[in-house]
């Protein structure tokens, strides 16, 4: 009996506007008919994040806690989510089609632009006409899969596909260091890798545990000095189930995002889905070519793990896994987690001819010297920075 392979997509719903049809909105959204004459929430960030506080800065946890996740949580009371996400058990473009100018004015949390000076501030009503460019808001992911789950939308009036450009990874950079918290995480999927809109977004959320791809060991990769000029060190993942490549320091954040978005833009050319995980205020950023829509296409990928619907993007990569069967929940291990993993992964020939083109691309040049294995900073629990958790005692992270 000849076996068929079958795949189940779920569609995932963004915002509460997703599945209406197109058309005139007659309500306050992110369009061209609605947003210019909007006022809305701004918050401004300085321009360089390095810079020491002025007297008159906004206290460091404001970003996150004050305005974020406050801001997340009166959209909770105001029933715009679809679920309680805190309630969840844990375990570690065509303008016809849905695109975030047509989300509700209520789902957005505020916009999120460079303020050119010195020091952050917050304005409760600016004018969405001021400046030269389109504005870029944050909004609420109505299916969250963590607590204070949002959408970063780089200039959303000028709907840029889902395609990664250097001011907007910049932008990206500057909410995680804007965040100042190591629990809160940036992430992005190309097409191909799972991206649900092919309008340009990054996802984010607070989650106050380090993710498992975050501990794992890296290798350093030997640079040529005059490679060095950027500040920016690479390592290669090691003992971690996808293969990846970890960007980091820099002399300014500048910096590090030039030779990422480099590095994303090489990829986007040469039709290669990847995955991007923004950790640690911004510092570290983890980058995975990823094969496992075309092992699907090629019918590669075992039934039972298609059978699980779980689509293997950033959150899930970086080991993060949301589960939608309860019999895949009560039997998650490390090793079923591995499994499912392993498939996203490039052979380690693919990732090594991958590798070099991206070195190429970013101007990188790898020196004979050896390479030298280093311990992630959360390698071990006694060095894990402590923080609250909004979790119930029911929940359970799989690290």
């Amino acid at each position: 009996m000849e076996m068929k392979l079958t795949i189940k997509r779920v569609p995932t719903v963004l915002s509460n506007y997703q599945e209406e049809g197109g058309g005139g909105c007659g309500r306050n959204c992110l369009g061209d008919c609605c947003l210019p004459a909007s006022k809305l929430p701004l918050y401004a960030f300085k321009a360089d994040p390095k810079k020491p506080a002025q007297d008159d800065e906004l206290p460091t946890e404001f970003f996150l806690n004050s305005l974020l996740l406050a801001q997340w949580e009166d959209r909770v009371a105001r029933g715009l989510f679809r679920y309680d996400v805190t309630a969840c058990e844990t375990k570690p473009f065509d303008s016809a089609k849905f695109n975030f100018t047509k989300v509700g004015q209520e789902e957005v949390l505020f916009r999120f632009e460079k303020g050119g000076g010195d020091s952050s501030y917050f304005l409760e009503n600016a004018p969405s006409t001021e400046g030269d460019h389109a504005p870029s808001v944050v909004a609420i992911n109505v299916s969250p899969i963590e607590y204070g789950h949002v959408l970063l939308i780089p200039r959303v009036l000028d709907r840029l596909p889902q395609q990664i450009d250097p001011e907007s990874f910049l932008l990206a950079l500057h909410m995680a260091a804007e965040a100042a918290s190591p629990y809160f995480r940036l992430g992005y999927n190309s097409l191909g890798a799972f991206a649900t809109i092919n309008h340009l977004h990054f996802q984010a959320y607070y989650l106050s545990v380090p993710f498992p791809v975050e501990k794992a060991p890296t290798k350093k990769i030997p640079l040529a000095k005059c490679a060095l000029n950027s500040g920016v060190k690479v390592s290669k993942l090691t003992n971690f189930p996808v293969r990846g490549l970890v960007f980091e320091r820099g002399n300014t954040l500048k910096d590090l995002a030039d030779v990422v978005t480099n590095a994303c833009i090489w990829l986007q050319e040469n039709n290669v889905p990847f995955n991007v995980l923004i950790s640690d205020s911004g510092r570290r950023i983890f980058v995975f070519p990823q094969c496992y829509a075309e092992k699907q296409a090629l019918g590669e990928v075992s039934q039972d793990l298609l059978d699980t619907q779980v689509n293997p993007a950033v959150w899930e990569i970086s080991g993060h896994i949301v589960l939608k069967r309860r019999t895949d929940f009560e039997e998650a291990s490390e090793a079923s987690a591995w499994r499912l993993l392993a498939e996203v992964s490039l052979s380690e020939e693919r990732f090594e001819e991958v590798k070099a083109c991206i070195f190429e691309a970013t101007g990188l040049t790898e020196s004979d010297e050896e390479e030298e294995s280093s311990e992630s900073p959360y390698a071990s629990s006694s060095s894990v920075p402590r923080a609250s958790s909004h979790m119930s005692e029911g929940c359970l992270v799989l690290q």
